[in-house]
């Protein structure tokens, strides 16, 4: 017998396969895109909070193959506005609370809060400021063009009825601000920023410059939802020099993390994780595991980020690689076609081999029974040695056949099929000279076997 070859079990298979390909093909169409390797975050100044935190992302999502750019901005406002063009190139903005509830998208989901922004308001120590409402009439910094602070400034300023009408309001940039305060030129100043951030420790430390307590501080948050009560508790700052000299009561919103709702999963995964790394800047304010969090959000959370606060990163990134985490997630829809083919391909594929194997035998059936009936019908004297010859070639033929050694039953019994016919026609009288040699059978007794008749065996093929 010859032995099978790779093309023989290509073609028993080569239907399934093609089935299984066409699957593929077709559901792949509905396979998510691999991530970007590269994306990019709109901070703010780069001696700010936001710039500090997105570069410890940067190395973060280095080590996973993903490169983030820092891009430094004027702050919050002018972040939103990069992330709602979608040809700034933005991918992801840090966004102070407050910013955004006055842009109302639905293009934009959150990924949540990092850590509380504390509002500072700072003024000379020579001028009695109890309350905003003191303001009025005075020079104030109330933060840059484009920046969170000012945005929320105004809106303060606003409730107490303190404007541009009635009072000078400058628009300068941080350090400046510093600076005028600790030489007179203005009053007051706001600033948004973490406790560690330059400009409030520095002011803090000094005894010419008054932080004020924000005493009202409840009313406001039933006005002002994105804002928490924070405590800055006596001594805290400097514990030898008692500062500062009561526990202090502010304002903060929070720092979130915005994207388009078209931002990749994979992606949201992997800065979140860079978030519970990194955590806050502040020390204070925040508990072990406060940040990040699904609360203070100025827009709705997105649902992968929903998922990561439930139950955390997903089980193929808890144990693999970001990438080959990502690629199995994604390929997971293709399980559908493969299982959807793969079964009923299961249960045909052994019946329509069986059948293969089985039909390279029996078509010689039809011509054995073609011969048989000759026999009974024609005049075997003048025609025996053509069905001599007949029956040799069919064996000969037979006899290349290849099949598995489940089939060798069959096989060997359509041979004593041929056999039985030469007897037949010597048993009617005809000679025995045929023009290609006979093969040796062996015990004929196989022949008994049950379903070995040459009448069976066709229908067993059918």
């Amino acid at each position: 017998m010859k032995r099978r070859t790779a093309k023989d079990y290509i073609s028993y298979f080569a239907p399934a396969i093609v089935l299984t390909l066409a699957g593929f093909l077709i559901a792949y169409q509905f396979v998510d895109p691999a991530p970007p390797r590269h994306i990019t975050i709109a901070a703010g100044r780069s001696t700010g909070a936001y710039y500090e935190i997105a570069r410890k992302y940067s190395r973060i999502l280095e080590k996973d193959g993903v490169i983030l750019t820092v891009r430094e901005t004027s702050g919050s406002v002018e972040n939103l506005k990069l992330l709602t063009d979608k040809d700034s190139g933005v991918d992801v903005i840090f966004l102070q609370g407050g910013v955004g509830a006055a842009a109302p998208s639905e293009d934009l989901v959150s990924l949540g809060s990092i850590f509380y922004e504390p509002l500072w308001v700072f003024s000379r120590g020579d001028i009695p400021i109890q309350r905003l409402t003191d303001l009025r009439g005075r020079r104030i910094a109330a933060g840059e063009e484009g920046s969170g602070t000012r945005e929320l400034a105004l809106q303060l300023l606003d409730l107490n009825d303190v404007n541009a009408k009635n009072s000078r309001i400058l628009h300068i940039k941080d350090d400046e601000a510093v600076e005028k305060l600790l030489t007179g030129d203005i009053d007051a100043a706001f600033f948004v920023v973490a406790y560690r951030g330059h400009a409030g420790r520095k002011l803090l430390l000094n005894p010419d410059i008054l932080l004020l307590d924000f005493r009202r501080g409840e009313a406001y948050t039933r006005r002002l939802h994105y804002l928490s009560l924070l405590t800055l508790p006596q001594g805290v700052v400097d514990f030898s020099n008692d500062i500062p000299r009561g526990d202090v009561h502010l304002l903060a919103p929070t720092a979130q993390l915005v994207v388009r709702n078209s931002f990749h999963p994979a992606l949201t995964d992997l800065l979140l994780i860079a978030a519970v790394e990194v955590g806050s800047p502040a020390d204070i304010f925040e508990k072990p595991g406060d940040f990040p969090a699904p609360r203070f959000l100025d827009y709705p959370l997105s649902g992968d980020a929903a998922r990561f606060y439930k139950s955390g990163p997903t089980f193929l990134r808890r144990y693999l690689p970001f990438w080959l985490a990502t690629f199995l997630s994604r390929m997971k829809i293709m399980l559908l076609p493969l299982l959807a083919l793969l079964f009923p391909l299961f249960k045909l594929l052994p019946p329509f081999y069986k059948w293969r194997m089985r039909s390279r035998i029996f078509r010689w059936y039809d011509r054995l029974m073609e011969i048989d009936s000759e026999i009974l019908h024609g005049d075997i004297a003048d025609r025996k040695v053509e069905f001599m010859s007949r029956l040799s070639a069919i064996e000969q033929q037979v006899s290349q056949v290849s099949v598995p050694r489940g089939y060798f039953r069959e096989l060997y019994d359509m041979r004593i099929h041929i056999q039985m016919l030469r007897e037949k026609l010597v048993a009617a009288g005809a000679d025995i000279c045929p023009t290609v040699p006979v093969t040796p059978m062996g015990d004929k007794r196989l022949s008994t076997r049950e379903g070995a008749g040459p009448n069976s065996s066709p229908e067993a093929a059918a």
